[in-house]
């Protein structure tokens, strides 16, 4: 059974429990998705490996399990590269339509009611020190000689 008729079977509560949304919410990101993609799409092109809904589906279970891409990309048989691209397409267009976006700066810093702000960083490139010719040491300059 593929997604849409798993979706069409799911009960208001389910949506929560799965996801993290509400069943509007899910119904108002799809419709925000499939209509960015018939704009992009409009001359036709390759079809994609991913629907939109399954694009949508991934990018959520993606934020709220925590699994890995490579753990998802091999659920859907496709690349680990196809379900970034998916999840950041997904992301970009839900920010730039305006529905869904995060509170600036200023917002929050107006809002005194938020105490807490937690940040995930799990995925955080690592700082490494900076390779230069300064940081050799004399006896390995007249070793390479």
């Amino acid at each position: 059974m593929n997604n849409t008729e798993r979706i069409k079977q799911l009960k208001e509560k389910e949506y929560q429990e799965l996801f993290g949304v509400k069943k509007a919410t899910f119904e108002k990101m799809l419709e925000i998705l499939n209509e960015q993609y018939k704009k992009d799409h409009e001359k036709g092109g390759k079809p994609p490996k991913l629907s939109v809904l399954d694009k949508l589906i991934i990018m959520l279970c993606y934020y709220r399990e925590y699994r890995t891409m490579q753990h998802i990309a091999f659920d859907y048989s496709v690349s680990k590269s196809t379900i970034c691209e998916s999840i950041q397409w997904v992301e970009q267009t839900l920010v730039k339509s305006g529905v869904f976006r995060l509170p600036s700066k200023k917002e929050l810093h107006s809002n005194a009611s938020i105490e807490v702000i937690l940040i995930d960083a799990t995925e955080v490139e690592i700082e490494r020190p900076k390779k230069n010719k300064n940081n050799i040491t004399p006896e390995r300059r007249k070793s390479t000689h």
